[in-house]
């Protein structure tokens, strides 16, 4: 079984997924039924990005979700919302995809977003415990460069 990791953010969980690799590529297990990390399944999609681009921010008052970044790399950062929580206004940063393949389990009311990293496009598959629904959207904005959050987008060299 993978490893599990709680996040810096209270709830948050971070699963090490298992490769096994052999001569002809290798296989990965994302999620499963019994990681015990969606209350229940509501829907997967993809999501294609090219390099350079932020899409930030967005959160959920009903919707779980879990992220996992199959191709390329992309800077996730998490920021916690809920006023109830013991890490209410906490960021947390994870570098996940190629380097680092990871599942984020994300939990309602923390704000989420990533940014490409590098010259590759990032394929991003997210597992949601809701559908998504056109009419009535669970997804509440919060502007990319929101001063509350204060989040420095910026590469750095070093």
């Amino acid at each position: 079984m993978p490893t599990r990791d709680m996040g810096e953010i209270h709830d948050i969980v971070i699963k090490r997924l298992a490769t096994y690799p052999d001569d002809r590529g290798y296989f990965r297990e994302v999620l499963r039924d019994d990681d015990g990390l969606l209350r229940r399944f509501g829907q997967t999609s993809i999501t294609k990005t090219y390099p350079g681009v932020i899409k930030a921010f967005h959160w959920h008052k009903l919707q779980d979700d879990i992220w996992y970044v199959a191709d390329g790399m992309a800077r996730v950062v998490l920021y916690d919302t809920r006023s109830d929580s013991p890490t209410h206004g906490r960021t947390q940063v994870i570098y996940a995809g190629d380097d680092n393949p990871v599942a984020i389990y994300i939990p309602v009311g923390v704000a989420h977003g990533y940014q490409v990293l590098g010259n590759r496009p990032v394929l991003l598959f997210y597992h949601v415990t809701h559908s998504y629904d056109a009419a009535d959207p669970d997804e509440e904005r919060i502007p990319w460069d929101d001063p509350e959050i204060g989040f420095d987008w910026s590469i750095r060299n070093r």
